[in-house]
């Protein structure tokens, strides 16, 4: 795999995920608060309704956009949407944690059923969901 461009123009970095809010407060309390990011940068756009936060940890690039539109309090996850994944160091504890913090989990720690064929390893993995009902990967780090 080529892990470098071969063509100048083309992008090299991924810069952030986006997902739609409803309610922001008690998104930045998930993400922040139980799941220990940090607010890196907000911008309002007062003139056309929305605000946009970006999430993140302070020793990593990767961020998350959460987008709340000032009047829209619905919105649906199609079809297309899979998961966020985040590392953890004791994914046991972590998940003990999060359900008392009244967080929902839907995939209690434990390995994954198939492992891929280049390592034959079954990562140790769990589910969580965002207030909006997005889906959050956890997976134990090595």
């Amino acid at each position: 795999m080529n892990t470098q461009s071969t063509y100048p123009n083309t992008p090299h970095a991924i810069l952030y995920s986006m997902v739609r809010v409803r309610d922001l407060d008690r998104s930045l309390r998930f993400y922040c608060d139980a799941l220990g990011m940090q607010e890196l940068r907000r911008e309002t756009f007062t003139a056309a309704e929305f605000t946009l936060v970006f999430v993140g940890y302070p020793d990593s690039s990767a961020m998350i956009e959460l987008t709340y539109n000032w009047g829209e309090h619905s919105y649906s996850h199609g079809t297309g949407y899979g998961h966020i994944a985040l590392e953890v160091l004791d994914i046991h504890q972590t998940c003990l944690h999060l359900a008392g913090l009244g967080v929902e989990i839907t995939r209690n720690p434990g390995p994954m059923k198939a492992a891929p064929d280049e390592t034959g390893e079954h990562e140790t993995i769990a589910f969580i969901k965002d207030p909006d009902g997005y889906n959050i990967e956890l997976i134990q780090a090595p």
